[in-house]
């Protein structure tokens, strides 16, 4: 491989059962065969970056219509031993029932993992991975990025284990609720679930409304 070509790779992350994962596929082919890697590939002569990100969610996980946002561009020289090769990477972010994933045309299986303890993975993907979690946590302060990890309705305790999960430390009960009824942006609903042997906890739901306003006042989410 002589030209320059570009790839999109999608960082996918989930919480599951408190625990932030990352979705990665086992190479089926060379180069790194059988090493476990990022979801992606080549983007086509006809088509966007956004749209490739999308497609290779299809392709290699069979994981579609999520949360989709671009995070860097990857273009060492030899991050490829292929050539040249520059790489659009994005993150997405899957609520808390996503869609089964499945391996794809090139990738021998496909695995959640922890994202902070992940396996030894191909090409610079452990760099990607990095800087996508420290992407997450930054935007865990000023954006609505913890509610896409989430279903639409939620309890207080499922919303501070997607904080917890992701900054990698535990939070006090007590305080993360104080702060988040002083920023005022759930709406508590009228339905309750069962958690554990514990008396039902109610359901709430987050106010894009009330967030919009707190964000023009220049105000954080505190934790």
């Amino acid at each position: 491989m002589s030209e320059l070509r570009v790839a999109a790779d999608v960082v996918i992350f989930r919480v599951h059962e408190g625990r932030l994962e990352v979705l990665l596929v086992k190479r089926g082919v060379d180069p790194f065969l059988g090493r476990w890697a990022i979801p992606g590939g080549f983007v086509l002569k006809d088509e966007s970056l956004d749209d490739a990100a999308r497609r290779e969610l299809r392709e290699e996980t069979g994981v579609s219509d999520v949360y989709l946002e671009q995070l860097y561009t990857f273009g060492e020289p030899k991050r490829d031993p292929r050539g040249r090769v520059v790489s659009v990477c994005y993150f997405a972010l899957l609520g808390a029932e996503p869609p089964t994933a499945r391996a794809g045309s090139d990738a021998a299986e496909v695995q959640w993992a922890a994202a902070y303890q992940a396996p030894p993975l191909a090409f610079d993907h452990k760099a990607i991975l990095d800087y996508a979690l420290q992407r997450l946590r930054w935007k865990l302060e000023w954006t609505t990025v913890g509610f896409k990890l989430l279903p639409r309705k939620f309890t207080l305790t499922e919303l501070q284990r997607v904080y917890e999960a992701i900054l990698g430390k535990a939070l006090d009960k007590r305080n993360f609720r104080r702060k988040l009824s002083l920023l005022g942006v759930l709406e508590p609903l009228d339905e309750y679930r069962q958690e554990g042997i514990q008396r039902p906890a109610r359901l709430h739901s987050f106010s894009a409304r009330k967030f919009e306003r707190l964000k023009d006042k220049g105000m954080l989410f505190p934790f």
